[in-house]
């Protein structure tokens, strides 16, 4: 039986904690319907009081603290609202604690941005990591030995688990249920809770509103030139050229501000405005194209599905105001 320790502190969301604590019971429950023995025992762990008031209308009782763990088989670290590095230093200890668990043997899962935690306890340094789409680049810029992969639903880096923001965080718990359990207790699960069990990618409900939280003066004035022309045919000369440096060394100075290359910035911008213009629902395909700066219909559909893992058409299905009920 595996042996799973949720941590619990004032700031994690109670859909997180919930929906941990659903789909495990609802495995087990499986399980014994099938004439077997349950998989799982789960408790809730948390630093020092055992009676946790969330900042929402809500509490959890944990009946053990962290200090009282001698061995568990996995730890899950839930999601949370907050300040993540204000967050971090009330919880120095429970970050130390997950350290010296994982050096004991013990695997380590987060939820959405509870990925955090693991990356400040420094178990994600040089792995493929994941989190809540809207926190990647503060992730990548305070932690950059992790290979953020922000379109990715979940990661298993050897017993280190990140997963996607929200509640597409969940289809870590049921990845972790058919590996452990195996995929018919899985898919049993997947049905039972309406669950999609395929892992597909989050970058659709990303929302791109730019990389301006740096202090180069000169990539931030060729940021708000790309932002407000790329409906034209510019080039990364005509960008390059604004800022009096050498193409090369504007490319170079582009990338370490923003972490994308200028022309990924510039598709980035194209498409983050044909998606809004998809979700209006009120122009032909070719206008959208046309309006973002694309002339090639077979260009602009494979960017678009490269970046958001759907096509034109399906987004607007998925995403459109005018969407029938």
């Amino acid at each position: 039986m595996k042996k799973i320790s949720l941590l619990i502190h004032e700031d994690v969301y109670s859909s997180s904690v919930a929906g941990v604590i659903d789909l495990f019971a609802g495995a087990n429950w499986c399980l014994q319907l099938a004439g077997k023995r349950p998989a799982f025992k789960l408790e809730l762990v948390s630093e020092k009081v055992k009676n946790i008031q969330l900042d929402a209308p809500a509490q959890f009782i944990c009946f053990t603290t962290i200090e009282e763990v001698m061995q568990t088989d996995l730890i899950i670290v839930p999601g949370f609202n907050g300040d993540s590095q204000a967050i971090l230093k009330k919880n120095k200890a429970v970050v130390e604690w997950i350290r010296e668990m994982n050096g004991l043997g013990a695997e380590i899962a987060s939820l959405c941005v509870g990925s955090f935690f693991l990356a400040e306890a420094g178990l994600l340094d040089g792995k493929i990591a994941t989190s809540h789409w809207a926190a990647a680049e503060e992730m990548q810029l305070r932690y950059p030995l992790i290979k953020m992969k922000a379109d990715h639903v979940i990661t298993d880096q050897g017993g280190v688990y990140t997963s996607g923001g929200g509640f597409s965080s969940i289809k870590l718990v049921l990845y972790l249920i058919e590996k452990f359990c195996g995929r018919e207790t899985a898919l049993w699960i997947s049905k039972r809770f309406s669950i999609d069990i395929d892992h597909v990618r989050q970058s659709h409900f990303a929302i791109f509103t730019g990389q301006h939280g740096h202090s180069d003066e000169v990539i931030l004035k060729s940021q708000s030139y790309i932002e407000q022309h790329y409906s034209n045919d510019i080039s990364i000369d005509e960008v390059s050229s604004l800022s009096n440096t050498g193409r090369r060394n504007f490319a170079r100075r582009f990338k370490a501000a923003t972490n994308n290359t200028p022309i990924e910035y510039l598709q980035r911008v194209r498409i983050e405005a044909a998606k809004k213009a998809l979700e209006d629902n009120n122009s032909q395909l070719n206008e959208v194209m046309v309006n973002s700066g694309y002339k090639d219909i077979k260009t602009f559909r494979m960017i678009f599905k490269r970046m958001t893992g759907l096509s034109p058409t399906d987004y607007r299905k998925k995403y459109s105001r005018d969407m029938k009920l």
